[in-house]
């Protein structure tokens, strides 16, 4: 649920905070007064593009921001994004300066708008007059049916990714095959090249180290001999002096019980120094000045440079590409064979995919059916006599196949009896559409909530907002519409803009939007309403700018007949 939107430095608005309830949230006011403007803004926190003209005349920046009760699907989708949760709630804000940059905020930490709109289907959903223009292309139909019966497409998702990966190695392999050829024998240059040096992980470092050694041999046996005379073999050697020194420390133990701990610690002193001056020893002992060895290292060194100028910047790259064109190799010589697999496989896929299809297809068509009813029952409700139906036509050829399988929906209507069904999009009247739209997405949210509770899940409201979609309608039809928006809220928070008092009546929240002038700026201003403010309200959409008596009675009555 939206709790509260705000909004500041934005077009006409100043500085606006609007706290939201449950149930039916209602905007109203007169026209040009900016109720769109709030609409717009919570679309901005759910992705929509940003630009610099939002910014109020004379401001350095727009803000909006607005605060939902997290979900579990809304967390599993800030986990995704790296963002931490902020608790049982999660905060949305963006920042946009007049010269054109924006920044995003989730729960007060740098995000980016790509989360926002991952995080969007989760928290609202808004539905705009202008969706009878073109939302409704197959993408939109496919999503409401599947929306309206909770079908996942991942099964069929995943066939046809194996099965398109699949079809792109087998049109590689054989488009290549003279660019391959070609090749081979540079291949077969490579590989032979890489495997008569014999390589091995990690001898570079240990020839470098050895190489090291022999080129120093005689400064290093001069250190390693000149250690072990300075600590043990001199008469002047640090052993010599330790074991003095010990001699005087036992001589003071024999008197006095507080030397104990230092006579044992010269003792180890003399025992490490020991040790020390025999590791020289033994390490001069074992160095080797040997020219020849150290030539062979030289010439080794040299030719791994080589590879590696040519393959890879150490030896473990040359290795990993030597491989790569063996693999290749193989590939050239095992064509046959691996088109023969490839073609196998790919025609598994292929029968994996069609059945996935298939069953999205039935349950698809299923779907089609309870929501064509539903759909219709809603439509009727408002004041209409339509026949309505959703197809679902499958189309099994391979250039259709998709990652969301091979359904066309084809969602018709009739408005009035004795015509033909017609495709949605063809609706003259924009009242008519108005009624569709709104039964329809009514519909498919109860579906959706009856299917989740089916399968033994919590289906969390989320917010719908309905962007003026009563325009064009009026009379019985426009309280028909306030009762199904009524309905769709008692299961959700809904937010609607509208013009008309037959459906402000239902309202659980009211807000009036009000535009003002003061010190020769225009200022928008969002007004939680009383009851009695209410019916202000109401008589003066009934009556237009002055309200009387009559408008006021006609008021009480709208209000105390959609309380029942």
């Amino acid at each position: 649920m939206l709790l509260e939107l705000r909004a500041e430095n934005y077009i006409v608005v100043d500085n606006v905070t609007v706290a939201f309830g449950p149930g039916l949230n209602l905007l109203t006011g007169e026209t040009g007064a900016g109720k769109s403007i709030l609409i717009d803004a919570l679309a901005l926190l759910l992705g929509e593009k940003a630009s610099a003209e939002i910014v109020r005349h004379g401001a350095e920046r727009a803000l909006v921001a607005c605060v939902f009760e997290a979900t579990p699907g809304a967390l599993e989708i800030l986990d995704a994004n790296g963002l931490d949760a902020g608790g049982e709630e999660i905060i949305l804000r963006r920042e946009i300066t007049s010269g054109g940059k924006a920044r995003v905020f989730v729960n007060n930490q740098p995000a980016t708008v790509s989360a926002l709109r991952a995080l969007a289907p989760e928290l609202a959903l808004i539905h705009a007059q202008s969706d009878s223009l073109g939302a409704f292309d197959q993408a939109q139909q496919r999503s409401l049916l599947d929306r309206s019966a909770g079908i996942s497409t991942e099964p069929v998702s995943a066939a046809y990714a194996a099965w398109s990966n699949l079809r792109g190695k087998l049109a590689t392999l054989q488009s290549d095959e003279q660019d391959r050829l070609r090749m081979a024998d540079l291949w077969r240059f490579q590989a032979r090249e890489i495997d008569q040096a014999q390589l091995a992980p990690g001898e570079e470092e240990t020839l470098t180290a050895e190489k090291r050694v022999l080129a120093n041999a005689e400064k290093l046996y001069a250190a390693a001999m000149g250690a072990h005379d300075v600590l043990y073999e001199s008469a002047t050697s640090a052993e010599v002096a330790l074991r003095a020194g010990l001699k005087q420390m036992e001589e003071l133990l024999r008197y006095d019980a507080r030397w104990e701990e230092a006579v044992q610690q010269l003792t180890a002193a003399r025992a490490t120094v020991g040790d020390l001056a025999e590791q020289a020893r033994e390490f001069a002992e074992k160095i080797q000045a040997s020219p020849e060895r150290l030539e062979e290292i030289e010439d080794r060194l040299a030719m791994l440079d080589r590879l590696k100028r040519k393959y890879g910047a150490n030896v473990t790259e040359v290795i990993a590409y030597g491989e790569q064109v063996r693999g290749k190799l193989d590939e050239i010589e095992n064509r046959d064979q691996l088109l023969a697999d490839l073609m196998a496989q790919l025609a598994h896929a292929a029968d994996a995919y069609q059945v996935a299809a298939e069953a999205l297809t039935a349950l698809r068509t299923a779907a089609a059916k309870r929501l064509t009813k539903r759909a219709e029952m809603e439509i009727n409700q408002l004041a209409m006599k339509a026949r309505f139906q959703i197809d679902v036509t499958a189309q099994r050829e391979e250039s259709t196949w998709t990652a969301h399988g091979w359904d066309s929906i084809e969602t018709r209507i009739a408005t009035n009896p004795g015509e033909p069904l017609k495709a949605l999009d063809k609706i003259a009247s924009g009242g008519e559409m108005s009624r569709v739209l709104l039964a329809l997405k009514v519909s498919v949210e109860e579906s959706a909530n009856a299917s989740a509770k089916g399968k033994h899940k919590t289906q969390l409201p989320r917010t719908l907002v309905f962007d003026e979609i009563d325009i064009g309608i009026g009379g019985s039809a426009a309280e028909a519409v306030g009762q199904k928006l009524k309905t769709l809220a008692r299961g959700q928070q809904v937010l609607c803009i509208t013009h008309l008092p037959q459906i402000a009546a239902f309202a659980d929240q009211h807000f009036r939007i009000e535009k003002q002038e003061h010190g020769g700026r225009t200022t928008t201003s969002v007004l939680h309403l009383s009851s009695e403010q209410r019916r202000q309200e109401i008589a003066r959409m009934l009556s237009g700018a002055k309200v009387t008596e009559t408008s006021l009675k006609h008021a009480d009555q709208m209000l105390k007949s959609s309380a029942q």
